[in-house]
């Protein structure tokens, strides 16, 4: 049986009840909110493993619920919302939100996007069991505390930032290509969403590059993706 402790945040009732059913049948644990307030406090008070967010909620919006439970939190946040427009898609993925499922949506799309987010779960939980370290230059990451310095500061990364930062770490001197990191990351390939990828790599590169414009560690390749380099 699945164990994990999904937090449904939506205040559309036919809606909720989709989502709740089709948990319940695949053997997931949830909880329930109608609120934005309410979704903060259940999330602080029930520490859910997932959590499933409408963005157009009564009280407040579904963007100032993430930024509200990022600044304690890295529970993995899947987007379930009517807003299709890009730039709606691009302010919750900058917020903090991990995953981005617009609506009307199938439930088999939403139960391969909880597998895929159970498997970034499970390699995180990985990289907290190694206890490792990664060093190029001035840049550590220290896997088993989930932090990031350069040289005596410590970087402030959101979740992806994070995700992204340790994929091309791991793979050192090697071009990635949007498609897989993407793939790793995200766990979709879709060619829409390389523009989402390129506002993170931006942010994560103004946090850790002195002279973005000169790139010390992350070198872009136009056209095909990105590569970590070796100091």
């Amino acid at each position: 049986m699945n164990k994990l402790l999904i937090l449904v945040v939506e205040d559309d009732a036919p809606v909720r009840s989709l989502i709740t059913i089709t948990l319940k049948a695949h053997d997931y644990r949830f909880i329930t909110s109608a609120t934005g307030e309410g979704a903060v406090i259940d999330a602080a008070s029930h520490n859910p493993d997932i959590i499933l967010l409408d963005l157009g909620l009564p009280d407040i919006d579904g963007v100032d619920v993430i930024r509200r439970i990022r600044s304690w939190s890295n529970v993995p946040i899947i987007v379930i919302s009517a807003r299709s427009e890009d730039n709606d898609k691009i302010d919750a993925l900058d917020a903090g939100a991990d995953d981005y499922l617009t609506k009307p949506f199938s439930v088999e799309e939403l139960l391969a996007r909880l597998r895929v987010t159970q498997r970034r779960l499970s390699i995180m939980q990985n990289n907290l069991m190694q206890k490792s370290v990664y060093e190029n230059g001035q840049l550590k990451i220290d896997y088993a505390s989930g932090c990031v310095s350069l040289g005596t500061e410590e970087l402030h990364l959101t979740p992806i930032e994070y995700r992204l930062l340790c994929l091309l770490a791991q793979n050192t001197g090697k071009v990635l290509t949007h498609k897989f990191i993407l793939q790793n990351v995200w766990g979709s390939s879709l060619e829409s969403d390389v523009g989402s990828l390129r506002v993170f790599m931006a942010t994560l590169r103004r946090k850790l590059e002195k002279a973005p414009g000169s790139p010390q560690y992350i070198q872009t390749h136009i056209g095909i993706g990105y590569r970590m380099l070796k100091i």
